[in-house]
């Protein structure tokens, strides 16, 4: 797997190097769902790097359910223990979602159609939907991945939703340099604003029309 791998990319662990990790990291003895994660071929995400993290490794994470306390874990391992996974798309991962979030979904879907795009979620209907683990909760948000540079319409068409949606709608609008922005801060940027754009290893700012096609 390359190293330059880019944030929210899904990658399997190879099982002997993840269990290599686990005996290496006391503090995650005993967590839950960890032993066996691999095996399971539960993915792992890709995140941003944190400060004195060594550079040769692939900078990881996994959120746990809420039930077993929604503990953020951050980890790291060589590229070459990683495969890609390929990630489901908002419509692979809508049976996963509460009856009541499903006309939002279904709207969702028709705005990405209507502008060339497929949307992809992150956050608890994400981790839901590749572990079957419980991690929606009636207060989960809706986190989604745009493939941008994104039209304006889009992201009128997503504050319109998220106006109606039973649910808060989050997320990214995802730049071909693996570049982040989010779509809220994009949409409500002034004339001639910037805004902040997250990379693995770095953030940003940009102007904000630069963004916007």
């Amino acid at each position: 797997m390359p190293a330059e791998a880019a944030r929210h990319d899904l990658v399997a662990a190879d099982p002997a190097a993840w269990a290599d990790l686990l005996r290496a990291r006391r503090d995650l003895d005993g967590v839950p769902h960890l032993p066996g994660w691999a095996e399971a071929g539960r993915p792992l995400i890709v995140r941003r790097r944190v400060p004195g993290e060594e550079a040769g490794l692939v900078p990881l994470g996994l959120p746990l359910p809420p039930a077993d306390g929604k503990r953020r874990i951050g980890l790291a391992l060589p590229a070459a223990a990683l495969t890609p996974m390929a990630a489901p798309t908002l419509r692979d991962a809508a049976p996963c979602a509460p009856a009541a979030w499903q006309p939002a979904l279904d709207a969702l879907i028709v705005l990405g159609e209507e502008h060339g795009l497929v949307p992809r979620p992150f956050g608890a209907l994400l981790w839901q939907a590749v572990t079957g683990l419980t991690y929606l909760a009636p207060t989960s948000d809706l986190d989604l991945l745009w493939p941008g540079p994104v039209p304006r319409t889009l992201l009128a068409g997503l504050a319109r939703l998220d106006a109606e949606a039973p649910m808060r709608l989050d997320g990214e609008i995802l730049l071909p340099d693996g570049g982040g922005v989010q779509w809220r801060e994009l949409y409500e940027a002034p004339e001639g604003g910037s805004v902040l754009v997250k990379h693995r290893d770095r953030v940003a700012m940009m102007p904000a029309m630069a963004l916007i096609v």
